[in-house]
């Protein structure tokens, strides 16, 4: 049972209608995870449609190509309030429910530009750092609490999504077609997104009972050198 949130109306039909095909049974709402009503209304959601929530992934985030004298201030507290702000929202709101379930876990998508330092991406890395502490503070929160609810982070590398299509083409790297990350001689290459979905599907799992407060790299060794 799911309930998704994106942002994007003709997003949201698409995984819908994707997710019952597979018969999983699914709820939607299109929001802003900047905006506090949308963490409580998904929340409720889950609740009032399928009587608990067990598991939280907070995975809405956008990116500017900026590098920290270009940032405007604007664009600095747009991905701070999607990327961070949005995460922030979503565990505040979703601990109290997943609590009443008895425990759960939240998974939170960072990126391995929250692990290293991005010039390009100023505004993004420094907002994907502040998800990386924030899940590791909640971890602590909730280990503390006595509550039976973990929460870790992802990190991916570069994965083969609309977003990072654009950002191969826009950034000045010599890579036209996000296809070139794989090419002889780059070292790291690109994911798919179900490399994702199967870490993701771990931590919503109970194989992953012990683990909290972890910061998990899937980047195809990128953070390793």
């Amino acid at each position: 049972m799911i309930v998704a949130a994106p942002v994007d109306e003709a997003d949201l039909e698409r995984a819908i209608e994707s997710l019952r095909a597979s018969g999983t049974e699914t709820e939607g709402v299109a929001a802003d995870v900047a905006e506090e009503d949308t963490a409580r209304t998904v929340v409720e959601l889950a609740r009032s449609r399928f009587g608990r929530l067990d598991v939280l992934v907070n995975n809405a985030g956008i990116i500017i190509v900026a590098d920290v004298e270009s940032t405007t201030v604007e664009q600095w507290r747009k991905i701070m309030a999607v990327n961070a702000e949005g995460v922030f929202l979503g565990c505040k709101h979703a601990i109290p429910a997943i609590r009443e379930s008895g425990g759960g876990s939240i998974i939170n998508l960072s990126s391995a530009a929250g692990l290293i330092g991005t010039p390009l991406f100023a505004a993004y890395s420094a907002s994907k750092g502040a998800v990386r502490i924030l899940t590791k503070t909640v971890a602590a929160h909730c280990r503390e609490k006595g509550d039976g609810i973990r929460c870790n982070s992802i990190h991916p590398g570069g994965i083969d999504t609309p977003m990072v299509a654009q950002i191969t083409r826009s950034r000045n790297a010599n890579i036209s077609d996000i296809e070139e990350l794989a090419a002889p001689g780059r070292a790291v290459g690109y994911g798919q997104p179900a490399d994702i979905a199967y870490l993701v599907l771990y931590l919503a799992s109970d194989e992953s009972r012990f683990m909290t407060g972890a910061e998990l790299a899937i980047d195809g060794g990128l953070t390793a050198v």
